[in-house]
């Protein structure tokens, strides 16, 4: 038999205990509010959200090269399916980068708000009144006056308000006591809530930006242009919320590409771009457009972000059919503009093979010792073509994109010559050479420029700057802005006062946070009022918080 003392329930808590409330639905809601809205919170969301966005630097995104995607998937067969359901290439549009950017979001708003009322009902409310005793803080001083404590004591606003910003509140203690008590360095406060707002405005700047931006890249070989309609360029990438039929309408063609290199160090120093520009409404106009400095065309900023060579070439094919004719750019790949381009020859007159030429466009060629050819020069003063030559199904019939600059060698035969060497063609500007496996010939016809443009637009830009150099602001105005807190008591001086003084000073001052200021702050508004230097009993704040906290 077991026992049980009198007046313990089951689970051995007295009879009379109250028992815990349950938190309940609201309960639980209004903990992970606090939690979400805590400043902590809002920190580890903004560290991780700089988390979330490495992989968006790391996988390529869809958004900016979905054939590169393509390749990554197939290449990494399971771990790119998964990768591609768990949004690794769509990051900035996945679902657990937007759950991130919102609870950000929401936390700061939480923050601020509550801040914000606090800090307004501080702006408007008066200094604190001046404390009973002054030997707990940090700076402190005593001294001795002639003038009456009135008298002296109404001498300090104008002393504190001229140019140190100190709102000053004057009290009456009573039995002829005066005391002034002041206060500054709001702004610090001030400057910290902005400090956040701007990054709400940024959180929103960004978001709007990526709704309703766009950007696209083209490719324009000199004598050529565009129109800026989306089937025009490349690449093309745009916000949820643009629509394509908004795109300004103009049309842009490249007259001329100049390029200037330092002929010693061959660094580039110089590249123009002269294009002529026609809007609706409008004659065609010569614009000039350079490095870092874009043509803007209402709204849409178009930068000079490439350039290299594109040769014209001439393929026939067996029959004598030109199968193509055309420049044809070729990808820079060094400082002296080695460049690698492919080639891709169509089947025209039917039943015969596809023609994939590879190689590279040399602008000044030169032979080394051991036989093979390099450029040493980046300007076209000895342009040679070397190409490898393959020939198959290069795919050009089945409606897949493709990409222009790589040529996808499985299914195709590369061309050999009698000894199973691959054949390699040396072309110069002007000369036909006849290709292998009586594939047809191939005209080396000249070379020309082409220049890559880059147009974005994004109505947020500016809203962007503005709020980063307002959060900037604030954070150095909450860095660096002083928060202090003076008060200064005049009593009479109590026995024979003929011909001494007549009042007895003290003065303290706190400030939030360690600051070596404090002390000589206190020293200069004592001696300005009382007219006369006063040595000043200082410990910084950090001494000061020690102190309050040891036993």
């Amino acid at each position: 038999m077991s026992y049980r003392p009198e007046g313990l329930d089951d689970a051995f808590t007295p009879a009379g205990a109250a028992a815990a409330p349950a938190i309940g639905v609201v309960g639980w809601l209004r903990w992970a509010w606090r939690q979400l809205t805590s400043m902590r919170v809002a920190l580890l969301l903004l560290v991780l959200l700089a988390v979330a966005a490495v992989p968006g630097t790391v996988f390529p995104q869809r958004g900016q090269d979905a054939a590169k995607v393509t390749g990554y998937i197939a290449e990494h067969g399971a771990v790119g399916i998964w990768l591609d359901r768990l949004g690794f290439f769509d990051v900035y549009t996945s679902a657990w980068f937007s759950a991130i950017y919102l609870l950000l979001f929401v936390s700061l708003v939480g923050c601020i708000l509550p801040r914000s009322r606090q800090h307004w009902s501080a702006v408007r409310a008066r200094p604190p009144r001046t404390p009973r005793r002054f030997t707990r803080f940090p700076a402190q001083a005593t001294s001795s006056s002639s003038d009456e404590p009135e008298a002296l004591v109404r001498r300090a606003p104008a002393v504190l308000a001229r140019g140190r910003r100190y709102r000053v509140d004057v009290h009456d203690e009573g039995a002829g006591v005066w005391s002034a008590s002041a206060e500054r360095g709001y702004l610090r406060d001030s400057g910290n809530l902005v400090f956040h707002l701007a990054l709400v405005g940024l959180l929103v700047a960004v978001a709007t930006g990526q709704l309703l931006h766009y950007r696209a890249q083209v490719i324009v070989v000199a004598g050529t242009g565009f129109a800026n309609a989306q089937t025009s360029f490349d690449t093309f990438e745009r916000g949820r919320a643009f629509d394509p039929a908004r795109l300004e309408p103009f049309t842009l063609r490249l007259d001329d590409f100049e390029s200037r290199f330092d002929p010693v160090t061959l660094a580039a120093r110089d590249f123009t771009a002269r294009v002529t520009l026609t809007e609706p409404g409008a004659g065609p106009s010569v614009r000039i457009i350079k490095v870092n400095d874009p043509l803007n065309v209402g709204g849409t900023q178009i930068y000079l972000m490439g350039n290299g060579y594109a040769p014209h070439v001439t393929v026939r094919d067996a029959s004598g059919v030109v199968a193509l004719s055309g420049p044809v750019p070729f990808l820079p790949q060094d400082r002296v503009y080695t460049s690698r381009g492919v080639v891709k020859v169509p089947d025209v007159s039917g039943g015969q093979p596809q023609i994939g030429l590879v190689g590279y466009l040399l602008p000044t060629a030169a032979q080394t010792p051991a036989g093979s050819w390099i450029s040493i020069y980046p300007q076209p003063t000895a342009p040679l073509l070397v190409l490898s030559v393959w020939s198959g199904d290069l795919g050009l019939d089945t409606g897949v994109p493709q990409n222009v600059y790589r040529l996808d060698e499985s299914g195709l035969t590369q061309a050999v010559d009698s000894s199973g060497a691959p054949v390699t063609l040396v072309v110069r500007p002007g000369q036909t050479v006849t290709l292998p496996n009586g594939l047809g010939t191939l005209t080396f016809d000249g070379i020309t420029r082409f220049a890559a443009f880059d147009l974005r637009r994004d109505p947020a830009l500016g809203w962007l700057l503005g709020f980063a150099l307002a959060a900037l602001g604030g954070l150095a105005a909450s860095l660096f802005v002083p928060r202090r807190r003076v008060w200064l008591r005049a009593a009479p001086l109590i026995g024979d006062r003929a011909g001494g003084p007549v009042a007895v000073v003290t003065a303290a001052g706190l400030a939030r946070g360690d600051d070596v200021g404090l002390a000589p702050e206190l020293g200069r508004i004592l001696a300005a009022v009382l007219g006369h230097p006063v040595p000043i009993t200082g410990r910084t704040s950090a001494d000061h918080d020690a102190r309050k906290e040891s036993p």
